[in-house]
């Protein structure tokens, strides 16, 4: 590189309007630009390209940390050869995020350890990757912030966070029993994101089997039924997905453990 190109005028000016992070692919554009001769309009779109696609990754990590998006569970970590069973015609639909625009809620069913929560998470990044708001909670979370954020009067700004959001995820549906003020709030959610936004939920049991854990089983059946009737099913079936991600002895020991640390537990999917 030409002693000088990059002078600190440059990088006072580039700093000044925000685009100091272009100081680091720069140099190598500059050689590029005088290996391969190109029109400066040009060399400026390559350029200011690199800053674009910068601040649109940065905007997808910030989207999916709010949203508490498990950056271990993307479609592109999902390990193809597993053995699960499901309707395909439907997943690639589900891919294709149209169900986001439609406001359709999804039901996930499956036993324990199949992937449910895993491939929620990657729809989850998918809609991220796009531009739309997501947020991933367990049903025990969602209901125990909700009771926390009555006891501070934050309850409905808690309830609008997950109402406004254009991708809400529940993991765990239908696991405890609800009490009158649970069974409440999840009646609520259940018909609010049918007009709010798209919904995702994970189960080992069908819908029908929800209504016994709420504390009011008519109400419960005419939330779940008017969920039930707009919502995609896809039930998974296969050996544990949870197996592939436990370590062998295989799999080089991290420092932690080598130390003698406990080791973590695997990720649940």
């Amino acid at each position: 590189m030409t002693p000088g190109v990059i002078t600190p005028a440059l990088i006072a000016t580039l700093r000044r309007l925000k685009l100091g992070r272009l100081l680091a692919t720069l140099p190598e554009r500059l050689i590029l630009a005088r290996q391969q001769p190109m029109p400066p309009q040009d060399f400026l779109l390559l350029v200011l390209g690199d800053e674009v696609a910068r601040r649109d990754s940065l905007a997808v990590t910030l989207r999916a940390t709010a949203g508490q998006l498990d950056p271990a569970m993307t479609l592109e970590q999902w390990d193809p050869t597993a053995t699960v069973t499901s309707d395909c015609e439907l997943w690639q639909a589900l891919v294709s995020l149209r169900f986001l625009a439609a406001h359709a809620p999804v039901v996930r069913l499956g036993p324990v350890g199949v992937g449910k929560t895993f491939l929620a998470h990657t729809l989850g990044w998918l809609a991220s990757r796009q531009g739309h708001p997501v947020l991933v909670l367990t049903a025990d979370r969602l209901l125990k912030t909700l009771t926390l954020a009555r006891r501070d009067h934050t309850d409905a700004q808690a309830l609008r966070k997950c109402l406004t959001v254009d991708l809400l995820i529940v993991d765990d549906v239908g696991l405890d029993a609800l009490d009158a003020t649970a069974s409440g709030d999840t009646s609520e959610i259940l018909i609010a994101r049918h007009r709010a936004g798209a919904l995702i939920v994970t189960s080992n049991r069908g819908p029908d089997a929800w209504v016994a854990t709420f504390a009011d089983p008519l109400r419960a059946q005419s939330a779940i039924d008017r969920f039930v009737h707009n919502a995609y099913d896809l039930v998974l079936d296969a050996e544990s997905y949870r197996k592939r991600q436990k370590p062998t002895l295989d799999t080089p020991a991290s420092p932690q453990a080598q130390e003698g640390t406990r080791p973590q537990r695997t990720r649940r999917t």
